[in-house]
């Protein structure tokens, strides 16, 4: 056989059995039995002329009479033979024994009358009368019809809500609502991915690692009296690779492996979530040792107790108190390992994460430089690179990309390169892709007057002036006025990836914000509202500075953060404290103010030639500040990949008006 009968062959459609064609066989065979065994067919509407003729005649031999309102007629045997007859005797729907005529005689009384007024008349008439009640199968079924659409509607939702098609272990039915929805990967479905597919999250794959080890060869631990952990908690930011590490889990472990998500367990019934739970740790310890994996946690493990006043929590709660239960209860001793995956572990319940359930948390951060330059090189093998691509250099440039925000800009690199016909994807197609994701899609026919994009042009060069000047400001990368998304403008910086950061740095980094607005300050002498995100990013560093990092001489070393965020509705400080933190918040942006006007001051030439430069080309690189500012006075620091990592928050690379 050839390939091509072989390719029509498996695209032709399977035949495949429905319950629902036995329903309709049998309506099918109700209605026919209904109307062949139905004399209506077979009779022939006589008037009432024609019926005294056929009763003067004696051709009547008995008289059926049907819900007290329709006579059918059987004629007599010498009748049937009548040429008067031979028209509705020979049709194709008459049956021997059936009714031949049908007469609508009105009143009942009248005509019981009539006949016996006939007979009295003519004693040779034989004619009987009976009298039959007739139910219709069509009139049961318009009876029956509300009692049948209820029926249906209540089936139909039955089977949606039972997870129709795809519940386990049932079939989707109503009796399967409680059953686990985990998918199961084990020797028959076995998982490709690998530790070798997860770039970068060493510390992560060492500990997950381990687990993997206990479940191959528990002895080795057990052996000296250790126990194997119930539970690791994989927490990172979205897109740091959770799902992604739990997957090579699956296919590094070779033991069964039961995936789900939390809200799998979420259902409309009470008590459905905690059977789903009982049914999925029993499942479990059937195939022990085996591995649990539960994605997005927090969909059933918020803390208790909170926001219950409606009782809106009560199911959720009651599935978290099985969960709970399940991991370390009483006679939990079954080798079954449970990973779940999290970004919001400060929402989860204190029970959950004590040792004996969660025994690690392991916590999966942004990829350094090194890491990105890892994952770079997994994401870009499908992809037809030009000889121009560094990726060393696209590692730089993308300092707070996840690997989710890794794998979309080499996509949108890809879809860049195609759009423009090329037949393989460069560095420029990369660096466009950076710029479409962080800023927004271009937008070129903007209506903007030329005095604005003056304005956006000085504004942009008081960010570029600065940041050149200050030691401690990211160097700059690329400026444009080509509005971005929501912004009229952007500056694009390199920023050094700090693991603390220090009072000066902070400062400098103040100054290069508000630069846009000391521009416009300096030249036009007039501000405008183009500087609302630098003015919220100034504002927020400062508050930070002086209420969570005590970076302030007057307010001293006191930090108002607390880190389990307990303090939402309670003011940690005094109204006296507060005014002076107020204070203190203003006092700091107005010197950094100041010293962006003096600096700009200074080199104004310079910050026309490039405001004009910017105005002429709309975008301009670093290459073109080196023309007008010369060299840098500093030397950018580049990062130490093996140092102490000290937990701090990520300062924005991009300031965008």
């Amino acid at each position: 056989m050839s390939d091509s009968n072989k390719d029509t062959k498996n695209n032709t459609p399977k035949f495949k059995f429905s319950s629902y064609w036995l329903y309709g066989a049998v309506i099918i065979a109700i209605i026919a039995i209904q109307f062949f065994n139905s004399g209506d067919m077979a009779s022939n509407t006589i008037s009432k002329n024609k019926f005294e003729v056929f009763l003067k005649d004696n051709d009547i031999k008995e008289v059926f009479i049907i819900n007290k309102d329709i006579a059918q007629i059987y004629l007599t045997k010498e009748a049937l033979s009548k040429e008067v007859h031979k028209k509705a005797t020979s049709s194709a729907f008459y049956r021997p024994g059936s009714p031949v005529y049908e007469y609508n005689f009105g009143d009942l009384k009248n005509f019981e009358d009539s006949i016996s007024k006939a007979k009295e008349e003519d004693s040779g008439l034989i004619v009987d009368i009976r009298n039959k009640e007739k139910t219709s199968i069509f009139d049961m079924i318009i009876g029956f019809l509300p009692f049948i659409i209820l029926i249906a509607v209540w089936l139909f939702f039955m089977r949606r809500m039972s997870g129709a098609g795809g519940g386990a272990g049932g079939g989707g039915q109503i009796f399967s609502i409680g059953k686990s929805k985990a998918k199961l990967f084990d020797k028959d479905t076995k998982v490709k991915t690998t530790f070798e597919n997860v770039a970068g999250l060493e510390g992560a794959k060492e500990e997950v690692q381990e687990i993997v080890d206990f479940l191959k060869s528990p002895e080795k631990y057990t052996s000296l009296g250790g126990k194997i952990p119930k539970g690791a908690l994989l927490v990172g930011p979205p897109g740091t690779g959770k799902t992604l590490l739990a997957k090579a889990v699956a296919g590094e472990a070779g033991v069964p492996f039961f995936s789900l998500s939390g809200s799998d367990f979420v259902e409309m019934f009470v008590g459905v979530g905690a059977s789903r739970v009982r049914d999925l740790f029993k499942q479990a310890a059937q195939k022990s040792p085996s591995i649990i994996f539960i994605d997005e946690i927090d969909a059933i493990g918020r803390a208790r107790g909170k926001n219950s006043m409606t009782g809106g929590n009560d199911e959720r709660e009651n599935t978290l108190n099985q969960l709970l239960t399940e991991m370390d209860g009483f006679g939990t001793d079954v080798n079954v390992i449970v990973l779940a995956a999290t970004n919001r572990a400060d929402v989860l319940d204190k029970a959950l994460m004590r040792a004996g359930r969660f025994d690690r948390q392991i916590y999966v951060d942004l990829p350094d430089i090194r890491e990105r330059n890892e994952i770079f090189n997994v994401h870009i093998k499908p992809l037809k690179l030009a000889n121009d691509v560094n990726i060393d250099f696209l590692a730089q440039q993308t300092p707070g990309f996840s690997g989710a925000d890794i794998a979309n800009m080499c996509n949108e690199a890809a879809l860049i390169a195609a759009r423009t016909g090329k037949k393989a994807i460069h560095q420029q197609d990369f660096l466009d892709a950076v710029d479409r994701i962080v800023g927004g899609l271009e937008k070129k026919n903007k209506m903007i007057t030329p005095r604005e994009k003056k304005v956006i042009a000085f504004h942009e060069a008081g960010h570029a002036t600065i940041s050149w000047m200050l030691e401690h400001a990211a160097p700059l990368v690329k400026v444009t006025i080509v509005p971005r998304g929501q912004s009229l403008g952007a500056a694009w910086y390199l920023p050094a990836e700090r693991m603390i950061v220090q009072t000066e740095q902070m400062l400098d980094e103040m100054c290069a914000t508000l630069g846009g607005r000391a521009a416009e300050k300096i030249i036009f002498d007039k501000i405008s509202t183009g500087a609302l995100s630098d003015l919220e990013k100034v504002t927020k560093q400062a508050r930070a500075m002086v209420t969570v990092y005590g970076l302030n001489d007057e307010i001293g070393n006191i930090t108002y953060y607390d880190s389990s965020g307990n303090d939402a509705f309670v003011k940690p400080y005094s109204e006296e404290t507060g005014r002076k933190i107020d204070n203190e918040i203003s006092k700091m942006i107005e010197i950094q103010y100041v010293r962006a006007l003096k600096i700009l001051d200074e080199n104004k030439e310079k910050l026309t030639t490039l405001a004009e430069l910017l105005l002429e080309k709309e975008v301009i690189f670093k290459d073109d500040l080196l023309k007008i500012f010369g060299e840098r006075p500093f030397e950018f620091e580049e990062p130490i990949i093996d140092r102490k990592v000290v937990e701090i928050p990520a300062v924005e690379e991009i300031t965008e008006e």
